[in-house]
């Protein structure tokens, strides 16, 4: 018997995707794309002031 697999929301992009295809942070999750990028983004780079502000939800969100 085939279990349904659950849909999660990415916090970083926003897309919907099934949660075998990323990560879970806290009560968050991470599309496994965006976990590249972020993995990938170095702290000089454009994007990682994006990644921080979004990565920043887990614990607002938690803590609020």
């Amino acid at each position: 018997m085939e279990e349904a697999q659950h849909m999660c929301k990415c916090i970083i992009c926003g897309e919907t995707k099934h949660e075998e295809e990323g990560i879970r942070i806290v009560t968050e999750f991470i599309c496994e794309d965006c976990e590249i990028d972020i993995v990938a983004t170095d702290v000089l780079d454009e994007k990682y002031p994006f990644y921080i502000h979004q990565m920043r939800q887990i614990w607002v969100q938690r803590n609020a």
